[in-house]
């Protein structure tokens, strides 16, 4: 019994976690940006923050972004013209260009694009798209 209380007890420490993803979808399932949150433990309150970008059959690729405070999840997306998008967490600015998914230039406040909406934990602390109004 000794042996299999470290085994029994291994969920519990998982259990707080967050790790969980979201996408929106350009042209459907083949053409998404994707975030994902990943709590690694539940002690801690950071959240590490990857982005996925999808158009298949072309590519798909895996960005870190950053990592931040459970309270501060909260990403903006913008799109600033054909398959060029990008993704605000405070005062980082990532920008990607989906057709190659293709990491591009930090883009300056006027090529940012019209807001789409925004990655955000809901009420259940799930992770969301929320669209812009």
């Amino acid at each position: 019994m000794k042996r299999s209380l470290p085994l029994l007890l291994a969920p519990l420490l998982l259990a707080g976690c967050l790790n969980q993803s979201t996408s929106y979808l350009v042209d459907g399932p083949n053409h998404a940006i994707t975030l994902r949150a990943e709590q690694e433990y539940f002690w801690n309150n950071d959240v590490i923050v990857r982005m996925v970008t999808t158009h298949l059959p072309d590519c798909q690729r895996l960005f870190p972004m950053t990592t931040v405070p459970l309270a501060e999840l909260d990403v903006e997306l913008y799109s600033a013209g054909e398959n060029v998008y990008s993704l605000r967490i405070g005062k980082q600015v990532m920008r990607v260009e989906t057709a190659s998914c293709t990491r591009l230039t930090e883009p300056t406040a006027a090529e940012l694009g019209e807001r789409l909406g925004a990655f955000k934990l809901n009420a259940d602390k799930k992770l969301v798209f929320e669209k812009a109004p």
